[in-house]
């Protein structure tokens, strides 16, 4: 009994003084971390208050009730993915599970890609191949859980499944690529019987998010070749604006909502920009900016980094690491700098705001606070939070760090190809 209290007083604690992280990219999925009490200066190497191995992996942690979730995957003396759940508080291990999964013509191999969604007692986990499982969130027990490469026979993308799972009311949506029209698939997330399934597209890389328009909430996903406003309850396609690709499939940024406005950019194929109409359920294009390519780019091309909309100015990452500032009426690029990431090819940055501060995290492992405004970069400090590995990819021996931070009850996590560690970013 005291120890059912403790726990209760626990969760309050966290509930009053502290913010999760449940999903890709926070609690509203939109890169956007609300906490007060945070340091205005980072010193230049950060402390960990607790590091645990793991296995590769490009996932996220995900952080709710307490509790700590990754994903990781090993190759001996099988190949094998697998989901850890630790204790947010110092790093215990609480509960694994592990289960075969062979790496079938995927590049990059070095494992899974989405992260871990939390809701209430529920956890979900998406691998590579499309192994879907609910847990219980506090001590691992499989709910249920489905092969959606055997059921949905997916036209696998080249990196696998990377798109994170999202969740709208008692639905659970998942964007796939699989064939008979579920390139995106909406599943009971208390069962997962199937409710609905939507447009026959290849899968991108990139996570869905659910908007608000012309009173409705609106599924918005970004595939090979459209960008699509679907009901979330059935599937129904309210509107669709092309995105066509000349090249390969590299979208994998976020679709960004500013406003009545909604940005999504690709590597090879620049940066949309489409207006929401107020009063109905349909969407228009606005422009669409593209370099001569992916080298000689105009404006902008994220890989891995969503870009964030600030006061009507446009801030991401560019092919080879080239932070930029376009204007939003005209996709007009104004500065760039290469201060925050060293130039390399998909040279990577983490954007996440934080009150009128900008926290990046770049492929070197370091967190750095800065502020950007239509005059430029503007960088406060930086800090060494962990060190790059090379199993995400080797950078001639130097490695990179391409999984998203989480951020939250005041602390950092984050995690390597070989360790998760966390680490205080409280002001006292």
């Amino acid at each position: 009994m005291l120890k059912n209290l403790f726990l209760v007083l626990f969760l309050i604690n966290l509930h009053l003084f502290g913010a999760d992280w449940p999903q890709w990219r926070g609690a509203d999925r939109d890169g956007v971390w609300i906490e007060k009490g945070i340091v205005e200066r980072l010193p230049n190497s950060l402390s960990a208050r607790w590091r645990v191995p793991v296995g590769q992996g490009y996932s996220g942690p995900t952080v709710a009730n307490g509790l700590v979730f990754v994903t990781d995957r090993v190759t001996e003396p099988v190949e094998q993915e697998r989901v850890h759940c630790f204790r947010a508080s110092d790093g215990k291990p609480v509960w694994s599970h592990a289960y075969d999964c062979t790496y079938r013509r995927v590049g990059y191999p070095a494992g899974p890609r989405t992260s871990v969604l939390v809701e209430d007692d529920r956890a979900y986990s998406l691998g590579t191949m499309g192994h879907l499982f609910c847990f219980n969130a506090r001590d691992g027990k499989v709910l249920w859980k489905k092969d959606l490469d055997q059921e949905y026979d997916i036209r696998m993308p080249t990196w696998g499944i990377a798109a994170s799972p999202l969740i709208e009311g008692d639905i659970l949506i998942l964007h796939i690529g699989g064939r008979d029209n579920a390139c995106v698939i909406g599943l009971n997330k208390h069962t997962g019987k199937e409710i609905w399934r939507a447009l026959e597209d290849d899968a991108s890389y990139s996570s869905p998010i659910v908007i608000d328009q012309a009173g409705k909430r609106v599924l918005v996903v970004w595939t090979a070749d459209f960008l699509s406003g679907l009901d979330p309850v059935s599937g129904q396609i309210y509107w669709q604006v092309p995105y066509k690709r000349d090249r390969m499939i590299i979208g994998i940024s976020t679709p960004v909502i500013y406003k009545d406005y909604i940005l999504v950019s690709g590597f090879y194929d620049g940066t949309l920009l489409v207006k929401l109409s107020e009063n109905q359920l349909a969407a228009s294009k606005v422009w669409h900016r593209k370099g001569k390519n992916e080298r000689d780019t105009d404006a902008l091309h994220c890989c891995i980094s969503t870009p964030v909309i600030l006061d009507g100015y446009i801030y991401g990452v560019d092919s080879y690491g080239e932070l930029r500032c376009l204007d939003l009426d005209t996709g007009d690029r104004l500065w760039e700098s290469l201060q925050a990431v060293q130039k390399n090819r998909w040279a990577n940055i983490h954007l996440i705001r934080h009150g009128d501060k900008i926290w990046m995290f770049n492929e070197h492992g370091q967190l750095i606070i800065s502020q950007l405004d239509a005059e430029g970069y503007n960088e406060i400090s930086r800090g060494q939070l962990i060190e790059p590995t090379t199993a995400q990819l080797d950078r001639k021996g130097t490695g990179v760090t391409w999984a998203h931070p989480a951020f939250a009850n005041k602390h950092v996590f984050i995690r390597n190809d070989k360790e998760l560690l966390c680490a205080s970013l409280e002001a006292n």
